[in-house]
């Protein structure tokens, strides 16, 4: 009985936060990708494109249990030449009026690749001769620099999908984008703050948030916030390229 205690408070620690019912908990099903992690197979491709392809209006966060928004901006990406699964990374996030440098990395974990290969609306890239499409696991660690006010890290889990062209060349998969359901680049996890320690809830990805409750993002074609929520930073108009 004790074992199984454990169990159940290490899965709720894995949460952070006690979410009853979560939406956008992964891009792809299990179902549809094969098991066989294949990240030793892909191990010479840069997926650095893969992060910084979305404009930055169209990334959406949130932080805390009040759905704060927050906004992240990856300034470079690099593949780190000395570890072929891990890309070191800059950026700025913002929340409310406050914006920190950071850096970190990215360090990819698992690849699957799709069991059924998808082709767009009316195939319109079934003969666009695409080797491959997967979906890729990774970690991520990024720290505030500690000169700045309010700073912490964030660090969690990145799920990304990904195709590979006839060119080998890695591309963002944007083959569905045309769904209601679609988002890419879900990356979920936590913020510590460097002053208390003290843990929020932190997720980001493009075009819409993964793993929040339901009840936030209500629209059916795109992100569109609770009323519940507005008021947490989702009525104010921040400046187009606020990291410069």
């Amino acid at each position: 009985m004790k074992t199984i205690i454990l169990f159940f408070s290490f899965l709720f620690s894995l949460n952070g936060f006690c979410q009853a019912s979560l939406c956008r908990t992964s891009i792809w099903g299990k179902s549809e990708v094969f098991q066989k992690n294949e990240v030793n197979k892909y191990a010479d491709y840069d997926f650095s494109v893969l992060w910084n392809t979305t404009e930055n209006n169209a990334v959406y966060g949130i932080i805390g249990d009040n759905y704060q928004r927050m906004r992240i901006k990856f300034i470079s990406i690099k593949k780190n030449q000395k570890n072929k699964n891990e890309y070191l990374v800059h950026g700025k996030s913002q929340v409310k009026s406050n914006t920190c440098d950071f850096t970190g990395t990215i360090t990819i974990l698992n690849i699957k690749e799709l069991k059924k290969a998808k082709f767009g609306l009316d195939d319109e890239y079934k003969n666009a001769g695409i080797k491959s499409q997967g979906l890729l696991a990774a970690s991520y660690k990024f720290i505030e620099d500690k000169k700045q006010k309010n700073t912490g890290e964030f660090q969690g889990k990145l799920e990304t999908i990904f195709y590979v062209a006839k060119n080998n060349a890695v591309k963002y998969h944007d083959i569905e984008s045309y769904r209601d359901g679609y988002f890419n680049n879900a990356f979920t996890g936590i913020w510590k703050s460097n002053n208390s320690g003290q843990e929020k809830i932190c997720n980001w990805g493009d075009y819409r948030i993964p793993n929040i409750n339901c009840d936030f993002d209500i629209g059916a074609g795109e992100l569109s916030v609770s009323k519940k929520y507005l008021k947490n930073g989702w009525l104010d108009k921040p400046n187009e390229k606020w990291w410069k």
